[in-house]
């Protein structure tokens, strides 16, 4: 996504803030109305995530 601001890319490994799981990011997509980006990881194919559900793992 050339010119986008999300925080997080695909193949990305972030955590879920809540759970503490390690994750990778599989895709990302900008929700419009809501003014933030949504993430499917692949561990959990059918669930999404907002942009603050997590953190960068270090």
């Amino acid at each position: 996504m050339k010119g986008s601001k999300n925080q997080f890319s695909s193949g990305d490994v972030v955590q879920v803030k809540e759970t503490g799981e390690s994750v990778t990011i599989l895709k990302c997509q900008y929700v419009k109305h809501m003014k933030t980006y949504s993430y499917i990881v692949s561990e959990h194919p059918k669930t999404f995530f907002f942009e603050n559900e997590f953190k960068r793992t270090t």
